[in-house]
């Protein structure tokens, strides 16, 4: 992770540092032919991104929902579980989108680089028709669907699927078994279009760098600053305080006493490389019982995304923001549900995040090159999504505990 990470940071600086050189001191025929080669290997990077976008989710979706039927926890336990983690996820994509449509970032600045978004949601329907015409929009042939560019079906499609394997015959399992494999397939393609990465970052903010003016960058510090002080916010103030209602513990014990965890998902960017500290805190420290921690925090370390999904929310936005869409309510409540679906999917690769946020972009309709202005900030506010993330799966070990009395 921390060698696909460096590299794509080394590529960024190079990109950016090489687009600027180009812009001062243009090289006449010479400068037109490598923009021209640099366009295609840019392009060449968002195409093998949309290539393996559609099976990624699909497969990720099932094997994620699939799995989620393997615990023999009590159904109570269950619920309050799930209970909490969309509760969370609701609050922290909700205090996103109100931030930054207060904030604005990206307002007023175009990357002329960049192609005309194709705006595929509509925001000419009243709140209700939309809501009509989304619901009966998601059960429809998923197949077809995507000919449109429209992949919410297919999300829908998925979760079905892997919902039919919970449970179930020989056969079944054997059929899980299959989509589990495939899963493998696709994530071993990934991992090849990861190796490509830094050459595509680094074409892609060449091309942008070069044809682009300054104000930009300024928006970007600004939407960067924004973005940790939303996550802050989450961290600092909704979660401890939704602990401290239901269970009484102070926000300086759980940051005292969860310090461990807190800071070691803050260096490995990984809510699975510190599920092992998790677990400990939870029950050596906080004496969670076994039976509650080993169900909710393995589980909230794959669904349970509460910086992940708010980040994915304000990216889209500020994306929106700087080609010149002002996304509607309806638009928005779009976003919301996205968001949500894909922090949950997100796959537990190095810089996953960079293909989540390209499934929300395409639902949107927004341009994937947007990718190459995001990643290189990426690994800064990932330590602090993994450590908004690890802190929410703690505190619903807590809350859990409690409400049913175990």
């Amino acid at each position: 992770m921390n060698n696909i990470n460096r590299n794509i940071f080394l590529a960024a600086l190079m990109g950016i540092s090489f687009g600027l050189f180009l812009k001062i001191y243009p090289l006449w025929s010479l400068n037109n032919a490598f923009l021209e080669a640099n366009v295609i290997i840019g392009q060449l990077f968002i195409n093998s991104l949309k290539m393996i976008l559609v099976p990624l989710v699909f497969f990720s979706i099932v094997v994620g929902v699939s799995n989620l039927g393997n615990s023999k926890k009590s159904s109570t336990i269950w619920k309050y579980t799930l209970l909490y983690f969309f509760s969370t996820m609701f609050l922290a994509i909700f205090t996103a989108l109100i931030i930054m449509n207060l904030v604005k970032p990206g307002i007023g600045i175009t990357v002329d680089s960049w192609p005309e978004a194709k705006n595929a949601i509509t925001s000419s329907l009243s709140i209700m028709e939309f809501l009509k015409q989304f619901i009966l929009g998601l059960f429809v042939n998923p197949f077809q669907s995507l000919s449109s560019g429209n992949i919410l079906p297919l999300i829908i499609f998925s979760i079905l699927i892997g919902a039919s394997f919970n449970g179930g015959g020989t056969k079944i399992q054997a059929g899980k078994k299959v989509f589990e494999s495939l899963y493998e397939v696709i994530m071993r393609i990934v991992n090849w279009i990861m190796m490509f990465a830094p050459i595509g970052i680094f074409s892609l903010l060449v091309t942008m760098v070069e044809s682009q003016s300054s104000e930009l960058f300024s928006q970007l510090s600004i939407f960067i600053i924004t973005v940790i002080g939303i996550m802050l916010i989450h961290g600092l103030l909704i979660i401890p305080t939704l602990l401290f209602i239901i269970t009484k513990i102070s926000p300086l014990s759980l940051w005292s006493n969860g310090r461990p965890a807190f800071i070691s998902a803050f260096a490995t960017s990984s809510s699975a490389a510190t599920l092992p500290l998790t677990l400990s805190v939870a029950c050596n420290t906080f004496k969670v019982p076994k039976s509650i921690a080993n169900f909710v925090l393995p589980l909230g370390a794959t669904i349970n995304m509460d910086g992940t999904a708010l980040y994915e929310a304000a990216a889209a936005l500020f994306i929106a923001n700087l080609v010149g869409i002002d996304l509607s309510l309806s638009q928005q409540i779009i976003l919301f549900f996205i968001a949500m679906v894909a922090s949950i999917g997100a796959p537990g690769i190095p810089s996953a995040g960079m293909v989540t946020m390209a499934m929300v972009l395409q639902v949107l309709g927004l341009p994937l090159e947007a990718l190459a202005l995001l990643l290189p900030m990426d690994r800064l506010l990932d330590t602090f999504r993994t450590t908004i993330n690890v802190e929410g799966d703690l505190v619903g070990s807590l809350i859990v505990q409690k409400v049913t009395k175990l």
